[in-house]
């Protein structure tokens, strides 16, 4: 069965300045997304580890698919390969 919702989970640290630039792009297509900030959040932390292997940011989960340690270009690319530019 094919979903037609997007469940977006991005995982970001406050000062990084690729993880507001994930968030304006998600933002300007009117997304709706969790953002998990992982320093101050231990579990968010050990969420994105276990997701990608690693303590990169930004990364983002959508619909079970994950994308680490990425610069929007490299998000708006895979987004379209995905095809969840079909279901925003």
């Amino acid at each position: 069965m094919t979903t037609h919702t997007l469940n977006i989970r991005l995982f970001i640290k406050s000062y990084c300045g690729w993880c507001h630039e994930a968030v304006d792009w998600l933002e300007s297509r009117g997304l709706n997304f969790e953002s998990i900030e992982v320093i101050s959040n231990p579990n968010g932390m050990h969420e994105l580890v276990k997701l990608t292997g690693r303590d990169m940011t930004p990364s983002i989960e959508v619909n079970g698919e994950v994308l680490a340690d990425f610069g929007v270009d490299e998000l708006e690319l895979w987004w379209r390969a995905k095809g969840f530019d079909k279901l925003d």
